[in-house]
């Protein structure tokens, strides 16, 4: 496996206190997104599924899922910021959601656990993608299926703006967040080659990518038999 699938320089140190804060702020202005995302989640799994949202942040599509149906829902997040404030979100709301302070790369599940997990935006952000990715696979039950969504590399400078302006964030936090995209995220994230790479080497298998302007979707299946 090659440098960038196995490690980068990027530690994979999660945002705590007040930046966790700011960033939590900022992505709850963008709920009708976790809600639709919500949607078509549970429309593709049967009640009562094991479900695992890795670095779910805040908490907001785990928590807009658990109000969708009885699902048995888990997030893990490297940052104890982030698991304070999800935990705080979810008792607000009346669902229950078990988050819980983990490594990506080396996940405090058993076996084949999960029947579906998404990782939304934070893939980019591990220091060990390629571990993370067999974590993904390890823990998901025989037949199980994985999704994520993440910005992708070669997104064109105007696209990643045209985005952000429709974010509806206010200009002092638009400035903000373009600059992240540019001189932060950008540099993290990974091209759709880069990607087939990381996963030709997993025993996932279909793997279907999807890409729109500034971000690639990955659909993992876990087959049934090895």
């Amino acid at each position: 496996m090659n440098s960038a699938a196995s490690a980068k320089a990027y530690k994979g140190v999660g945002m705590e206190g007040l930046t966790a804060r700011w960033y939590a702020s900022l992505t709850h202005k963008a709920m009708d997104e976790f809600k639709a995302l919500a949607l078509r989640v549970a429309a593709q799994i049967p009640a009562g599924s094991d479900v695992l949202e890795v670095a779910p942040g805040p908490g907001y599509f785990a928590i807009e899922l658990a109000k969708l149906g009885a699902y048995r829902i888990t997030g893990l997040d490297i940052s104890q910021t982030f698991v304070e404030i999800a935990r705080k979100n979810a008792a607000q709301n009346g669902v229950d959601v078990d988050f819980r302070q983990g490594n990506a790369a080396s996940m405090p599940f058993a076996d084949e656990s999960f029947d579906f997990l998404l990782c939304r935006a934070a893939f980019k952000n591990f220091a060990q993608p390629g571990q993370a990715l067999e974590e993904m696979y390890r823990v998901l039950k025989p037949g199980g299926r994985g999704l994520i969504i993440d910005l992708k590399k070669d997104a064109s400078p105007e696209s990643v703006a045209a985005a952000v302006d429709g974010m509806d964030l206010g200009r002092v936090n638009t400035l903000i967040t373009k600059l992240t995209f540019r001189f932060m995220l950008l540099k993290r994230a990974y091209t759709r080659k880069e990607f087939e790479q990381f996963l030709s080497r997993t025993k996932f298998n279909p793997v279907e990518i999807t890409e729109d302007l500034i971000g690639l979707e990955l659909s993992l299946h876990r087959p049934r038999s090895s």
